[in-house]
């Protein structure tokens, strides 16, 4: 079978291209392929980008949609919820008390039934310190909050450490030395009364102290008076309630006392403990 070659090609296998021909040949094919408009190419370009433009345009609609409308929604929720019921306190639990009322604990805290939950929600211990300055007989103030909108005040006392007296009138004396303003005409019982007391330092370290004992020891004790000497300006006189008299130090005063059981226990008639220096017990001289 015979073939027909075109001229081109008879030229070429007649005579093979020299590189400067070669050269020639793709200039000319580059110059015909830049007579072609460039729009065209670009619009076929930009024909291609058109459906994942749409796309992400559609997405970013839908995002933008979606953000406003949750913080609508949110913000609504949030003004529902600072008006109903839900966001106050109906009531306020106080425990722990003795002495004080629920009311006094509650005026200390500044909580009250009717209050704002955010009144309290990140304040708690703030809360509790400011109780605490205001009100000197809490020892100790605990405020937890409970959802939706509950409130419990958890306090501890200073107990009574017993009375002083003025002008005839008993004032509390607090577990940490603080003196009460409020005067009573008869003292509680089962607490001391302090007398004789020049100096308040030495009346503060003596409450100190007596704090340190246990009940059936407080409870033991009718009074305590300031009975300084030359040898000992720092003597106390006692008066217990089983009819025997003590004298000791304020120093060592809750070392000493907690001997004062078992050495009553010996004593075969009514007298006097002697706990300044060492511990023993005479009677009293008819």
């Amino acid at each position: 079978m015979k073939f027909r070659l075109n001229r081109n090609e008879s030229k070429q296998q007649q005579h093979p291209l020299t590189p400067w021909e070669a050269y020639q040949e793709q200039a000319e094919e580059k110059r015909k392929q830049a007579k072609t408009p460039k729009w065209i190419h670009k619009a076929k370009r930009i024909g291609d980008k058109l459906p994942r433009l749409k796309h992400q345009r559609n997405r970013k609609l839908i995002r933008r949609l979606t953000i406003l409308l949750t913080t609508f929604t949110v913000v609504i929720l949030a003004m529902v919820y600072l008006v109903s019921p839900l966001s106050h306190f109906p009531a306020v639990q106080v425990t722990g008390t003795s002495a004080l009322s629920a009311k006094q604990v509650q005026r200390a805290a500044h909580i009250h039934a009717g209050d704002s939950v955010f009144k309290v929600l990140g304040h708690e211990q703030r809360l509790a310190q400011q109780a605490r300055k205001r009100n000197t007989r809490l020892k100790a103030v605990r405020i937890t909050l409970q959802r939706p909108n509950r409130v419990t005040i958890h306090v501890k006392e200073f107990a009574t450490a017993g009375y002083v007296m003025k002008q005839n009138r008993y004032y509390e004396v607090l577990e940490n030395g603080v003196v009460s303003q409020q005067s009573v005409t008869q003292p509680q019982s089962g607490t001391p009364v302090y007398g004789h007391f020049k100096q308040a330092k030495t009346l503060h370290r003596m409450i100190l102290q007596y704090a340190q004992l246990n009940g059936d020891i407080k409870r033991s004790i009718s009074e305590i008076q300031d009975a300084p000497t030359k040898d000992n300006p720092d003597r106390v006189h006692l008066f217990m309630n089983d009819g025997n008299e003590v004298y000791a130090s304020v120093s060592s005063f809750a070392k000493k006392m907690p001997y004062y059981p078992g050495i009553a226990a010996k004593m075969k008639q009514k007298g006097v403990v002697n706990l300044e220096v060492g511990a023993y017990s005479y009677a009293f001289k008819k």
